[in-house]
Formats: structure tokens, sequence, C-alpha cells
């Protein structure tokens, strides 16, 4: 099992000295969160926060995700994942750009978790059809595999056509595709490439979604590493985390407290470090 900081809404001048803090207590990576903009008006409900609602989210800096992957790669040795760009709404060859990019700059140390923004809003303020956002996702996953695995490469699909070209630098080693959503698409989806990522859910639903993954991974005849990364909120005992590694899951993502509350995040950073070593004095020694 790796650990995660899931901490990344924050007061801007907090995120480095918060990362190199977390690396020295023995966290192996940061869990990036991905927004855009923020809409004015929006009746779109969010499945994952308790009242539907994504006013969560209103007046917290949510540094742009490559940008803020790139500064803790340089600042840190930890692991970076993002989780996750809602990847449909970019073009996948600029996005693939900045994923190779910070790859290289991080040395390796970077998985790419993407998957689909639930607010219509998004997709059209940046001028990108919501319909058909699934087929699109799954293009710009073969255009960032790709083109940066090296060399030319050209793609002819339904939303995207292009000729032979390619892009430098390039990873150290293959990118890592890390699928979050919940629905049978998105878990289809994470079983053709990497790994997947949940964003937050029971135990039992958490397993039954697993073995829904496994059974995919079989049928497409995928063998090899995969790995798991599940979002907890609040507070995690040593069993909590037996329980859900012999579930499947390799690797936790911690937040600590509820990342859907309304309003700036303004707790100190001493409090936010105590949590964690808390959690690292008596968890991850324990390991």
């Amino acid at each position: 099992m790796r650990f995660h900081v899931g901490e990344a809404v924050n007061p801007v001048k907090n995120y480095l000295p918060f990362a190199k803090a977390l690396e020295s207590l023995g966290y192996d990576g940061f869990a990036i969160s991905d927004s855009i903009v923020y809409p004015q008006d929006s009746q779109t409900s969010y499945e994952y926060g308790a009242d539907g609602s994504r006013a969560f989210i209103e007046n917290k800096p949510v540094v742009e995700s490559f940008v803020l992957a790139s500064a803790i790669g340089v600042a840190t040795s930890l692991e970076i994942t993002t989780s996750v760009v809602k990847l449909p709404m970019r073009h996948p060859v600029y996005a693939a750009k900045l994923a190779s990019s910070v790859a290289a700059i991080a040395n390796g140390r970077f998985n790419f978790g993407v998957g689909l923004s639930p607010w219509p809003e998004d997709y059209i303020t940046l001028g990108v059809p919501y319909e058909g956002r699934g087929g699109r996702l799954d293009e710009c996953i073969e255009i960032v595999r790709g083109l940066t695995g090296g060399g030319y490469f050209e793609y002819h699909g339904k939303y995207y056509d292009f000729p032979a070209i390619k892009i430098n630098p390039i990873p150290v080693r293959p990118l890592p595709i890390i699928v979050g959503g919940h629905s049978d698409p998105a878990l289809k989806r994470a079983a053709r490439n990497d790994g997947w990522s949940c964003a937050g859910a029971s135990f039992a639903e958490l397993v039954a979604m697993i073995k829904k993954l496994n059974s995919f991974r079989s049928d497409y005849g995928r063998t090899g590493d995969f790995r798991i990364f599940e979002s907890d909120m609040g507070e995690v005992t040593y069993d909590d985390v037996r329980r859900k590694e012999d579930s499947g899951v390799t690797d936790l993502i911690l937040f600590f407290r509820n990342i859907y509350e309304i309003g700036e995040n303004l707790e100190p950073i001493s409090e936010k470090i105590d949590r964690f070593k808390r959690f690292s004095d008596e968890v991850i020694a324990r390991r």
C-alpha cells in the first residue's frame, strides 16, 4: 500500500511547504485535483458531493494541475498523480505535451489520472461538445499514449485527426494512465489502461467495483501491474488500511477532512501537518 496526500486545495503559499513536510513524514505521493473554471450559474448535480452542489469548489485556489505537478515534482521526490484531469475538455496533443513534460521533469514520478467532468458548463466554456465526451476521452487516451511513447505518431479518429507528429521530451518510462469514474464504461476504460481512481465510496461499493474491474480486465486479457487509488475522507485506522489493501486497493489518497465543505480552507498548515503526522506514526510506521 502506498499513501498519498490528498490536500490539494490549499492557500497557494502552503502547497510546497506542505508537500515537503509530508515527504519527510514518509508519504509516497501527492494527489492533485483539477478544476479550470467556476460558472456563476449551474444546474448540474455533482454525484460525489453530499448535496449535489459544486459550491464546495468556489473561492478555493485550485492551481492548474500540470503546473502544480511540476512544482511538487521539482521540490520533492514524491510521486505525483492527477486525480483527475478532465481530459476531454483539453486538446489531447497539448495535454500529451504537458503530461510528457511533467513526467520528464519529475523523472518518471508522474501518473496521469484522467476522467470526465460532470459539468456541461465546463465544456461549453472551452468550446468542446459535452455530448460524446466518453468517446472523446477514449481517443484522447489513445493519443496521449501514442505521443508519449516516442517517435512519430498519427491519428485518424472520429473526433481527432492529424498527420504523423512527435513530441519531445518524452517520459523516461511509459506514462501510467489512471482512469477515474464509477460507471461501468469508466471501469471498462480503467481496465484497459494502467489503473483506476475511486472518488469515494462505501466499502461494500468499493469491493463491488473492484470485482467488476477484475472481471473486465480478464475479459480484455489484461495482466500485470494495475493500481487502484481510493480516496478517504476523515479518520482512517490501521485496520481500515488492512481491509482496503486486502480488497485490492494499492494506493490510498488521504484527506482527513470533508473536502466538500463550502468556503475557503483556512486551517493553519501546522494543524494539517499534525494530522498527517499522527497517521504516519500510527499507521505507516507499523507497516
